[in-house]
């Protein structure tokens, strides 16, 4: 229940702001609106004042919304009122009129990240865990414990790591622009401080997919290889393995933290069977040897070793908040960097560089509107600051139906001179009505196959 309201409740504030932005500008242009629609189909609520003010409407399905507009090509208008029509404004009001809605979106953008910072988020502290075999961070000779303090491109403009999400959002920003990135370190105290170089150019990272952070070395936060709860009855258990351990040893190689110990565990899975490990656990000031024998989980896909225990406290966190001035900057940045990086997405998924799978439908945001709650208010103002950036933008593509290919006709009008014949208009928006009923089923058929487990 908490999911279908938190999704309700994010459709409607993205409905009603967006097309807000076309009712506020289309009247400072004077033209009178007829009806604002949050949602379509029958009326569920309906308020007019009199019959020459705005209708308000809510619709059964809400799934957008629109703002009706006296104009003379959509039907007879009283001669006293010709003034008023949308048609017969300047094609700069017009453009204006139909920017608005997607402008609209952008700013609230804003004001939510900048609600977010204000409020402030518990983010895991920028202390690294083991990097993975192989990654980036592995071969800077980064390490686990290391706390990272600043980051930098070409060791200009140094900017302070706030946490280790601050670090992994600049991260992925500089791997899709193909720039290296230094970074200050520290151990966990700060001291010993020394300058580590991640060489992102070479991975030429084109998409943004769940293995990136592993690739790149910045998976988790540094955790110690503290044992937490331990299943009754599962191989950690039978091993003799108790909540507070901590583990020295595995067959022999130190263990600097928790996901060394995971990697180690999981490792210990080799052509379909689990061996038995060796490992050293202190408890109680006295050092003990264990066989571990892990078992081999068949319900997940690929199969993997399992203890059915804990490992590893919850990591360090920090409190990120921000100043009124600090956050509305934030905030700005915020929302131009994530619409760079829709754009950026949508142009590679275009071109065949970017999977198709990235798209997410209302069945995703419905999922992540219902966890952002669960996770406090900065969460979901953060959430719904994406969701707004993310209909902004899309509604700015030159597709017919959306906002941006009524730009495109009033560009070509501009340009020409004439706006775009009858006839073209309605080829382009059958066009544009195919291509997003494509999109969305496409995204809703990604949707499904999330649910499912197939992605």
């Amino acid at each position: 229940m908490t999911t279908v309201l938190a999704f309700l409740v994010t459709l409607g504030i993205l409905i009603v702001v967006h097309e807000w932005g076309h009712y506020r500008v289309a009247r400072a242009c004077g033209v009178k609106v007829l009806r604002f629609s949050v949602g379509f189909g029958r009326a569920i609520w309906r308020r007019q004042r009199s019959p020459d003010d705005t209708e308000f409407v809510i619709g059964a399905l809400p799934l957008g919304g629109y703002v009706r507009m006296l104009d003379e090509r959509e039907g007879p208008v009283a001669p006293h009122e010709r003034d008023q029509a949308f048609n017969r404004k300047s094609l700069g009001q017009r453009a204006a009129i139909v920017a608005a809605g997607p402008a609209a979106n952008l700013l609230l953008a804003v004001l939510l990240y900048a609600g977010a910072h204000w409020i402030g988020v518990e983010e895991p502290r920028a202390v690294l865990a083991t990097p993975a075999a192989h990654s980036v961070a592995e071969r800077a000779g980064l390490r686990a414990g290391d706390w990272i303090r600043e980051w930098s491109v070409d060791g200009e403009e140094w900017q302070p790591v706030r946490s280790l999400t601050d670090l992994r959002w600049q991260v992925t920003q500089a791997a899709l622009r193909g720039d290296d990135v230094q970074l200050r370190v520290g151990d966990r105290d700060g001291r010993g401080a020394r300058v580590a170089r991640l060489e992102l150019a070479a991975l030429g990272v084109r998409d943004v997919d769940p293995t990136l952070m592993r690739r790149i070395g910045l998976a988790s936060a540094f955790s110690e290889a503290v044992m937490g709860e331990v299943r009754a009855g599962g191989p950690a258990d039978r091993a003799g393995l108790r909540a507070g351990d901590r583990v020295l040893r595995v067959d022999g190689a130190a263990i600097a933290d928790a996901a060394a110990l995971r990697e180690r565990v999981l490792g210990a899975l080799r052509d379909g069977e689990a061996r038995a490990m060796q490992w050293e656990v202190e408890r109680d000031a006295s050092v003990l040897t264990l066989e571990v024998k892990p078992r081999v989980a068949t319900e997940v896909d690929p199969p993997s070793a399992r203890i059915d225990a804990f490992i590893g406290p919850p990591p360090e966190m920090v409190q990120v908040r921000y100043g009124p001035l600090e956050g509305l900057a934030h905030g700005a940045t915020r929302t131009w960097e994530v619409s760079t990086l829709t754009l950026k997405m949508l142009g590679r998924m275009l071109i065949g560089e970017a999977s198709l799978k990235n798209l997410s439908g209302p069945l995703t945001i419905a999922d992540y509107a219902g966890q952002s709650v669960h996770q406090g208010l900065a969460y979901y103002l953060g959430f719904l600051a994406l969701v707004s950036v993310s209909l902004g933008v899309l509604n700015l593509l030159p597709l017919p139906m959306l906002d941006g290919g009524h730009l495109m006709y009033y560009l070509w009008e501009g340009v020409t001179g004439r706006p775009v014949s009858e006839a073209w208009l309605q080829w382009l928006q059958r066009a544009g009505a195919l291509v997003l009923l494509l999109l969305m089923s496409l995204a809703l058929s990604n949707d499904v196959a999330r649910l499912l487990g197939l992605h």
